[in-house]
């Protein structure tokens, strides 16, 4: 990898979702490699079980969804149907070639899913809800499109799960939005990760729509 090439570090750096753009569509014909393979990630896995073990069920909507490795799991707990969006088309693109999603959505979450409202049953995010990416309101956006009991199973970096508005955020919806609310901490990476990332941890929010 040369020292330009896209990577985690660069990932963490994104401020606007034109860099995120220009950086997905840069990393997407070889992420699956340079990345999650390389760096042994884990957290689409970890998310995708606690949907189901929560007894989420579709359609499903894979928000982030990158080049499908959390739908591929999904896909292979006997979940379905499953859409993709993603801010990347290049990303999706890659998704589609796996065979397990019915549609594919390319959507910046911060304006909305251009979809009818109470489209899914279930709504499954793996490694969006991080620093550089997407913040708390765009939940706003996921609750749209979600039907009443809908379950949801958002991975969040722990790191920045109070200080980015994450916390705060599930607090207020939990009053009259949502319901069941249980946090699942868990590590992103296996244990073949390397570098300073290697003990970072997500928390997956696990909720229904009221």
């Amino acid at each position: 990898m040369s020292d330009d090439a896209p990577d985690l570090k660069t990932a963490y750096a994104l401020s606007t979702p034109q860099d995120s753009k220009r950086l997905y569509a840069e990393w997407a014909g070889d992420y699956d490699q340079s990345f999650a393979a390389r760096e042994d990630y884990q957290l689409h896995i970890h998310t995708a079980r606690a949907f189901v073990a929560a007894g989420g069920q579709g359609p499903v909507l894979d928000v982030g969804a990158g080049t499908g490795l959390c739908g591929a799991v999904l896909a292979d707990l006997g979940v379905g149907p499953i859409d993709a969006t993603d801010i990347s088309g290049e990303m999706l693109d890659q998704a589609m070639r796996k065979d397990v999603y019915r549609d594919a959505i390319t959507a910046d979450l911060n304006l909305g899913i251009p979809v009818p409202r109470e489209s899914y049953s279930g709504i499954v995010s793996s490694g969006t809800f991080t620093t550089g990416h997407v913040g708390p309101n765009a939940i706003d956006a996921l609750l749209r499109v979600a039907r009443h009991g809908a379950q949801f199973a958002l991975s969040i970096n722990a790191k920045h799960y109070a200080s980015a508005g994450f916390e705060a955020k599930l607090d207020h919806l939990a009053r009259k939005r949502i319901q069941d609310l249980t946090l699942k901490e868990t590590r992103i990476y296996g244990d073949m990760a390397v570098g300073e990332h290697l003990d970072d941890l997500a928390l997956i929010a696990l909720f229904e729509k009221t």
